[in-house]
């Protein structure tokens, strides 16, 4: 089962402690909009990293939350947290959650959002029963236009899934789906902004190449994907149908879809998506191995 939502009423989290293990843009952008959203303030926030205390000392000033320096500040700040966000790179995944799988106690909510990194695999390396949300957001999270796929452990409570659905949310849509389908949100719009990209790629140099000058082209591109998405958004027609009103019979869109057919364009996506998600199912495998060892 796959459930769509854009807006939500978050259950209370003003009196709880959230503590980002990982400081990177996808954590940035999930504290912007926790805190732009209004649903905590900026003292319930703590943010760790291994060891770049700039870093630490940027996230302060930028938003008011905490940075831990130091192992003591870190471990007291694991051990006090209601909600702990795992967003390490996934090669330093396992070695970090080894490291602090001790401070760690049932009555917090992990939330990760570790790529490739199953829920099975988190609870060996917890080494403990403790809920679990995995996620999957994309880039677009960074200005609160994001898609994430949202799968939880059995022991994931209720209001524990509500109050997880509400921070991404924040950012923009989510999808609860169960967990093996979160390989195919990787592939389809973990990786998709990517494809958009490549795309427009494409089109500004052929539009530079074929006599515009760059600038122009990329203007043109950028405005173009843009009213195509808000099309869909705000009309709710199928895209397919949006493509047939705007391909007359014969004339150079039809021309250019013509093209786009010889070269097999939609097998092309398919099969990207397709290659997009198994991947991402060999990156899980690579980490569980690393799990183990």
């Amino acid at each position: 089962m796959t459930t769509l939502s854009s807006s939500g009423i978050a259950p209370d989290i003003q009196t709880m402690n959230l503590c980002f293990y990982g400081a990177g843009s996808m954590a940035e952008a999930l504290v912007r909009g926790v805190l732009d959203r209004g649903l905590t303030e900026p003292s319930r926030i703590g943010m760790m990293n291994r060891q770049n205390a700039e870093r630490m000392r940027e996230l302060s000033d930028r938003y008011g939350i905490t940075g831990a320096v130091g192992d003591a500040a870190k471990e007291t700040m694991l051990r006090e947290a209601d909600i702990v966000f795992l967003a390490m790179k996934p090669k330093d995944a396992a070695d970090a959650i080894r490291g602090v799988r001790d401070l760690l106690h049932p009555g917090q909510l992990v939330v990760s959002l570790i790529a490739g990194m199953t829920i099975a695999t988190l609870e060996t390396l917890l080494g403990k029963p403790m809920p679990i949300a995995r996620t999957m957001p994309n880039t677009s999270s960074t200005i609160g236009l994001g898609a994430t796929g949202l799968s939880f452990s059995a022991s994931a409570t209720d209001a524990q899934r509500r109050l997880t659905d509400a921070m991404f949310q924040a950012v923009g849509l989510t999808a609860i789906v169960e967990e093996p389908l979160l390989e195919v949100v990787t592939g389809l719009s973990g990786s998709g902004p990517a494809y958009i990209y490549y795309m427009m790629e494409a089109m500004i140099a052929a539009g530079a190449k074929l006599g515009l000058t760059p600038e122009a082209a990329r203007e043109l591109t950028v405005q173009t994907v843009l009213g195509a998405a808000h099309m869909v958004k705000a009309t709710g027609e199928d895209p397919a149908e949006l493509r047939r009103k705007v391909t007359s019979p014969n004339g150079s869109t039809q021309a250019a879809i013509e093209k786009f057919d010889a070269y097999r364009f939609a097998e092309a996506v398919e099969a990207a998506v397709a290659r997009s998600a198994e991947r991402a199912v060999e990156m899980g495998a690579e980490i569980e191995r690393n799990a183990k060892s």
